[in-house]
């Protein structure tokens, strides 16, 4: 008996052993991804790098100063001071930033950007702070014969959207008859339609209410008032990175309770007085 006694104290200790060096081994490598965090890396550099593109009214704009000014904007400017570090613009064309997010040219992006299960491969995206969805404003000439993106999807429409976007992606999957035509800047392609080059530009509908409230007074252009696709907006940060998501959900959650992002909402979506410092 004695030696099974034995026997089954050296199992035991061996077990625990085992197990404390299992235990040692997870905290190791839950404090290696604390040093890998860029959460961690923003806060010894006193700088929080936000990436967007510049164009997109009202989440980032440029005004007549040369300053960047939007809904994105104050919110990456409210989230670096959480941080209690320097907010620094990092302007970047759309069709290089989640390849300058990748390449660490900058620490998020905040941008307006939607989420799709294509760019999840490649990217982190936090919870959504927004909802919007595609919407398409139409060649006055058009009035009485287009009433929704069905019936677009006809080979004798020319139709438009941003290269790169969900815009982009929504007219070649929804929309596959119609002539396309893609622009850099969502301007470009708007000024298109109402230049009377195109018959309909795609893109989210915040950006074709502002629109058209600036440029539709000529009666060249109308607004399909209904969205036709459903596309939450989140801020982005390179894969594998639980502690920046944990506190970017956090941090969202805090602004969400306390009035933070009502009074930002309510600046840059509730009114447009912005829109002197812009025009």
């Amino acid at each position: 008996m004695k030696k099974y006694a034995v026997i089954s104290i050296l199992i035991i200790g061996l077990a625990l052993m085992f197990a404390g060096c299992g235990q040692a081994e997870e905290v190791n490598v839950r404090l290696e991804l604390t040093k890998q965090s860029t959460l961690d890396k923003i806060v010894a550099s006193g700088e929080l790098r936000h990436g967007f593109e510049s164009g997109y009214m009202p989440f980032e704009m440029t005004d007549k100063n040369g300053d960047f000014i939007g809904f994105d904007i104050d919110m990456g400017k409210k989230m670096a001071e959480a941080m209690g570090v320097k907010w620094v613009p990092v302007n970047t064309a759309w069709d290089g930033i989640i390849p300058s997010l990748m390449s660490n040219k900058f620490d998020i992006i905040m941008s307006g950007m939607t989420i799709t299960q294509e760019r999840n491969l490649k990217i982190g995206f936090a919870d959504a702070y927004i909802e919007v969805g595609q919407g398409i404003i139409v060649s006055s000439k058009l009035a009485g014969k287009i009433n929704s993106y069905k019936d677009l999807n006809d080979s004798a429409y020319t139709v438009i959207s941003k290269l790169g976007t969900t815009g982009e992606e929504a007219v070649k999957s929804m929309i596959p008859k119609a002539k396309y035509k893609a622009f850099e800047t969502e301007s470009e392609g708007a000024m298109e339609v109402l230049a009377g080059n195109a018959d309909a530009f795609v893109y989210d509908m915040p950006y074709l209410n502002i629109f058209m409230k600036q440029r539709g007074g000529s009666g060249t252009v109308y607004l399909l008032n209904k969205a036709f696709t459903y596309e939450p907006l989140a801020w982005a940060i390179n894969k594998g990175d639980p502690d920046f998501m944990n506190w970017l959900n956090n941090f969202m959650t805090q602004v969400k309770n306390d009035g933070t992002y009502d009074a930002i909402y309510d600046k840059w979506f509730g009114s447009d007085e912005w829109q002197k410092d812009v025009e």
